[in-house]
Formats: C-alpha cells, structure tokens, sequence
C-alpha cells in the first residue's frame, strides 16, 4: 500500500487528484494542515510520496510550492491535470432560503465570484479547504451555512448540493505534480506504462544581458518544447533570479544534449524531475 500525503482533507481535490493518479492501487492518505508539512511527512518517511498543487489555468501558479519543492530534495515522478468543478452544498434538511453565508478556500471563492455576485445576501468567509469546510457545517451542524467544495466532498460528508458547476470559467484545471525521495524514484519509475517526456528544472544565471536568451536559443536549437517558465527573486540578492522551466521532448537523448549545452552558461541548474506529462490523464 502506497502512503500519499496530501494537503487537505478527505474529499478535497488533491484527495480527488491523488486515487485517480493511482487508480486501481491501495493507497493511504495522510491529510497534512500545509504543503509544509506534506514534505515533512516524506523526510519522515522516504517510503512516503506527496501530491501537491502547483498551478491553476485560472489562479496561476502556487509560487511557494516551487521553492518548497527545490530546497525539499524531492524528485518529480509524475503531474495529474484534474478538472476542478464545484457545488454549492448546505446541511441536509436547509435549502437556499435558510443560508446566509457560505465557507471555502479563498481560491475557490475567486472562482466563483459571478455565481457569488448572483447571491449578494450570503456572507462569504474564507476557509482553510473546500472540503474541511463542508466537514465542519456538517459536524457542527451550522445552520444556514453552504460550503463551496467537490461533489465527492458533499457525499463523503452528507451534505446536499444545491447546485453544481458554479465556478465561472468551466476551462478550470489544477495541475498536480507527484514527489518522491530520490531513492525512491527508480522503483516507482519500474511501474509506469510509458518513457518520460517530460522535464522540470530550475536555474539561475549569471546577471549579466542575454544570459536568459541563449539558454532559451539553445533549447529551441535542440527543438526542446517549452510548456513553462517561471521567474521567483533570489532573496537577499537584488534583482536576481530562479527560472522554474518546464520542456518537453520526444527524444531522450537530444533533450540529454540540450541539458549539457544550457549548463555551462547557468550559475547553477537543478533537475527537479523528469516524468511522462499529465495530458492523457486530463478528466
């Protein structure tokens, strides 16, 4: 049985993301508070792998979890694009006219904003998790509160969906990516169906101009496909930058030859995973 660590609880989305990833295995979650605290759990327990969000098509990109990840020591090993869609849920026995306010993450509540602006006279209060806030309605049986989570959430915690589909933009996807102890990669590597094709590294370059087109000139010489870049400032160091990059090639070797030729023009350069892309896992 594989052990996942997650942030959130139990129907969340990354609880949603985590059995669909690893359909049709045994597999046992533990609901962390933080992302934090996800890669404790793995520097706990090596055997231990972690899901966690990095970017929304709507919200961007969750920039800390790109340095949690880099300083983690972890390896990328696999990315699940899940589509998030959620429900506008309330205690079994209530209906729209006993709610006067309504609990989610925040994000979720941005993505619903013209379903929010539709019902001006619900109080919105931000929460930790979509599905915790479904889980504390029910278990403290707050009357006249609604919850925004997963359908899956409202099942698992008895609540009532009063409506489905609210978020605004219905192209809303959250793309996951599965970590590992390095030691455990291999292993986990033995059991996939299909070669990697995809790489996320991380950067840095001298602070000079032009240092960030040649590497780019020399991945598109290799016809290395870029899908991402991300830019953090370096703290404590004005001006400078991480470039979080993620390419995918359709050979090994010349994506191997693209490496060797960007590197001796970084100050240093980090392979943080290289894995097959979550594109066919899209549900």
């Amino acid at each position: 049985m594989k052990r996942i660590a997650i942030q959130g609880t139990l129907g969340s989305y990354h609880d949603i993301a985590a059995h669909r990833y690893f359909e049709g295995e045994d597999i046992e979650l533990q609901c962390c508070a933080t992302f934090e605290e996800v890669f404790d759990a793995i520097r706990q327990d090596s055997r231990c792998i972690g899901m966690l969000a990095i970017e929304n098509t709507i919200a961007g990109s969750l920039l800390h979890n790109y340095e949690l990840l880099r300083q983690s020591g972890t390896q990328i090993v696999g990315e699940y694009k899940l589509r998030i869609s959620h429900s506008f849920v309330c205690l079994p026995d209530e209906d729209w006219d006993d709610l006067t306010e309504v609990n989610s993450h925040p994000i979720a509540l941005m993505q619903c904003r013209d379903f929010l602006n539709r019902h001006p006279g619900l109080k919105v209060v931000e929460g930790e998790d979509t599905a915790r806030s479904a889980e504390q309605i029910k278990r403290e049986n707050l009357r006249g509160h609604a919850a925004i989570c997963s359908k899956d959430a409202a099942g698992l915690y008895g609540m009532k969906v009063l409506e489905e589909g609210i978020e605004t933009n219905k192209h809303n996807f959250t793309r996951f990516l599965v970590v590992a102890d390095p030691w455990q990669v291999d292993e986990l590597n033995r059991h996939r169906a299909h070669e990697p094709n995809k790489a996320s590294i991380v950067f840095t370059l001298p602070h000079q101009e032009g240092s960030l087109s040649q590497v780019l000139s020399i991945l598109s010489f290799y016809r290395i496909n870029l899908t991402k870049i991300q830019s953090l400032p370096i703290i404590g160091r004005e001006w400078e930058y991480e470039f979080y990059v993620d390419v995918m090639y359709d050979q090994l070797l010349r994506y191997k030859q693209a490496i060797a030729a960007i590197t001796p023009l970084t100050k240093q350069l980090k392979i943080l995973g290289e894995y097959e892309d979550g594109k066919s896992n899209v549900q």
